[in-house]
This record gives C-alpha cells, structure tokens and sequence, in this order.
C-alpha cells in the first residue's frame, strides 16, 4: 500500500470510529467532522473528486451538528 492509500485508511477508519462515539459528546462530533476532512483530502488526492465534495459536505453538516448540539 502507498502513503495515500494509508491515509485514506486511517481517515475513514477513524470517521467510523468517531461516528460510533458521537453520543457520548460533543468532541466526537467534532472529531468526526475532522475525519470527514481528512477523508475529503484523501479523495482529492487520489483524483475523486466526487468522493473529496461529498466528504467536505458530510463535515460541514456535522460541524453544524457539533455547533446546535446543547
């Protein structure tokens, strides 16, 4: 595997990670945002950029998320 493909993992193996764990506070919200971005930077890099747009969307509805939730 090369550096990329590595990175893509991690990112989304820690969005899934990060989703499992949002109800038990807002820091994972917001990690999960931050995780969303990483996956967003992995698919720009790997050249999708269908993939790169849909992940920076999912990580500014959960920042919005992170910012309603009390």
């Amino acid at each position: 595997m090369d550096k990329i493909t590595i990175f893509g993992f991690i990112s989304v193996s820690l969005m899934l990670i990060f989703y499992a764990l949002e109800a038990r506070g807002r820091i994972f919200i917001l990690l999960f945002a931050g995780s969303c971005l990483m996956a967003s930077a992995y698919g720009f890099m790997q050249g999708s950029w269908p993939f790169g747009m849909v992940e920076m969307i999912w990580s500014g509805v959960a920042l919005r998320r992170w910012w309603l939730k009390p």
